[in-house]
């Protein structure tokens, strides 16, 4: 979790006593090991974890060892349950999209909807060959760092993207 922007923005926001909210657990890692972790790193820095579907509160108040292992148990058994539930998704998601990518006409599954303009797109690769930040770009388009970032990753992609979903004209270069 620490790794992704927004997981790293996280651990910098969260200071002892506060206490973070999360629907489900799993939205703290991508499988048993970053859940479990990302929990415990958050125990120990004094954040209380907080789980709205099962309304379920991890902190480190207790010293109690009968206690901290009942909630060392269930923070293992949610993470095992995120990662199972993860695994038993991934296939459908794959099958899902390539049955949506055998479809034809404005059914047909053109990928994840851009969320910038063609002119959005153009002022962030000229800013980035001004050797803009990251933070400014997101400041001077409106956009989120993330879709900067996914801009910087694929230019050639991002601009394909607005193509197939009709947002720009292939023509444009």
């Amino acid at each position: 979790m620490e790794e992704r922007p927004e997981g790293k923005r996280l651990y910098d926001i969260l200071r002892a006593g506060d206490v973070l909210v999360v629907r489900r657990i799993d939205q703290l890692g991508r499988n048993y090991d970053d859940v479990k972790e990302a929990v415990q790193e958050f125990m120990r820095r004094g954040v209380i974890v907080r789980t709205i579907i099962n309304n379920m509160t991890f902190d480190s108040s207790t010293k109690d060892p009968m206690q901290m292992a009942i909630r060392d148990a269930l923070i293992g058994f949610m993470a095992a349950a995120a990662q199972s539930r993860a695994e038993v998704t991934k296939p459908a998601q794959i099958a899902g999209i390539a049955h949506a990518r055998r479809l034809v006409g404005d059914k047909r599954y053109k990928g994840r909807k851009p969320s910038f303009s063609e002119g959005q797109l153009t002022h962030v690769l000229t800013l980035l060959e001004q050797k803009a930040g990251v933070s400014t770009i997101a400041k001077v388009t409106g956009l989120g760092r993330q879709s900067i970032y996914r801009i910087i990753d694929d230019p050639a992609g991002a601009r394909a993207s607005l193509i197939e979903w009709g947002i720009c004209s292939p023509t444009i270069a």
